[in-house]
């Protein structure tokens, strides 16, 4: 069994120096919720050290269901970010006169799959233009990089990156509002996310029914054998009630204090809080003037704070979110974290298994299960232990 743990091995030794002449500029534009542009920023920053490049402040592109307008400035703190990746690679808010009027030469990585390699893919082009934008490649191999670049990489996600002083205190203020001690509670019942699913749902309200048909598209549900497949692999999210059956199998106080990290439309709310009753909101919390002024991003922003600083963690799925989050808990060192398993609920339930006896197999299910830094966002910034 191998476990990993946090080392700030990049802060230890010395690493190459950075070379006196770059070889251009390079703009991370990155797509989706506030975890997965973190994300691409990161892997943005080991791009452009492996490539010998400035980096320029990246661009926020979010698609319109996110409805956000908030960039980078509006989430993290500028001049902490510069100063901090000092010695690991050169940022710049302005680029020089001769190319400040140009748009950077566009290099289309997102959808790059297998053996991609920037070295020999994208450096053309940077010396070419020698100002282009990137998306990086989800599939990357990390491993091929050099060092100094995954220092750079590891020094963004988990030093640099820091909230903009005015959200901090938000955050802060959030924080010390919540009853203690807490669970934070990250839950994906959205309409968005149960169309993406294409899983389908019995005993919803009418009302939840139409937002999750109103999302779906042309992403219709499995059926048959195949809808049995798909949820016995835990492709389906939990919906709240199940959710609160599973704490319940993990003997999770119901007078427990949870804070519920979630985004807007969240569904079927009830079916938590009809059993644990001392569930809070940021929007229950802050004034309507704050959290009316924000945006999708600092709204995640702050369930992100409070997530990292919460006693414990509880995650309904493994997506952007849950695995910043999980990777920042580790690196500070604060391990109960957990991942619910869907695959094991669709398991025994497929099973006929229900009542107590149901709650007896999540339980032996879920025993060993707490992350300890295992399956991180960004592995390459821990120590690897063999237990």
């Amino acid at each position: 069994m191998v476990e990993w743990r946090p080392c700030k091995w990049w802060l230890q030794g010395h690493l190459s120096a950075l070379p006196l002449e770059n070889n251009g500029y390079i703009r991370v534009d990155c797509y989706g919720g506030l975890n997965q542009m973190r994300r691409d920023l990161c892997d943005g920053v080991g791009i452009a050290r492996l490539l010998n490049a400035t980096l320029v402040l990246p661009k926020f592109e979010v698609a319109a269901y996110w409805n956000e307008s908030s960039g980078f400035a509006d989430v993290f703190d500028v001049e902490y970010f510069i100063q901090q990746m000092n010695g690991f690679i050169k940022v710049v808010k302005e680029l020089p006169p001769e190319i400040a009027s140009k748009e950077p030469f566009r290099v289309d990585c997102s959808k790059r799959k297998g053996q991609f390699d920037y070295i020999e893919t994208v450096l053309p082009s940077l010396l070419e233009h020698h100002y282009i934008s990137i998306t990086p490649a989800m599939s990357q191999r990390r491993d091929r990089y050099p060092l100094y670049a995954k220092a750079s990489l590891c020094q963004a996600c988990y030093s640099a990156l820091r909230l903009t002083r005015s959200l901090e205190n938000k955050a802060s203020e959030l924080l010390e509002a919540i009853p203690k001690p807490f669970l934070s509670l990250h839950l994906r019942f959205e309409p968005d996310m149960v169309a993406y699913s294409q899983c389908e749902y019995s005993g919803l309200s009418p009302s939840s029914v139409k937002a999750i048909e109103a999302a779906r598209g042309d992403r219709k549900p499995w059926t048959g054998e195949l809808a049995h497949v798909w949820r016995k692999r835990g492709k389906c999210p939990l919906t709240p009630n199940e959710t609160a059956f599973i704490l319940q199998s993990l003997s999770i106080p119901t007078d427990t204090n949870i804070y519920l990290a979630a985004g807007d439309g969240l569904m079927e709310i009830e079916g938590l809080t009809s059993v644990y009753t001392n569930v809070v909101t940021k929007s229950s919390l802050l004034s309507d003037e704050d959290f009316t002024s924000m945006h999708g991003n600092t709204k995640a922003a702050l369930d992100y704070y409070v997530s990292i600083n919460s006693d414990s963690y509880v995650a309904t799925y493994f997506g952007n979110m849950d695995k910043m989050v999980a990777a920042m808990r580790a690196f500070k060192g604060l391990y109960k974290t957990l991942f619910l398993s869907r695959r094991a609920f669709a398991e025994f339930t497929s099973q006929g298994f229900s009542g107590k006896d149901l709650m007896q197999a999540l339980w032996k299910a879920h025993l060993d299960d707490y992350v300890m830094g295992r399956g991180s966002a960004l592995p390459d910034c821990f120590c690897e232990f063999k237990l």
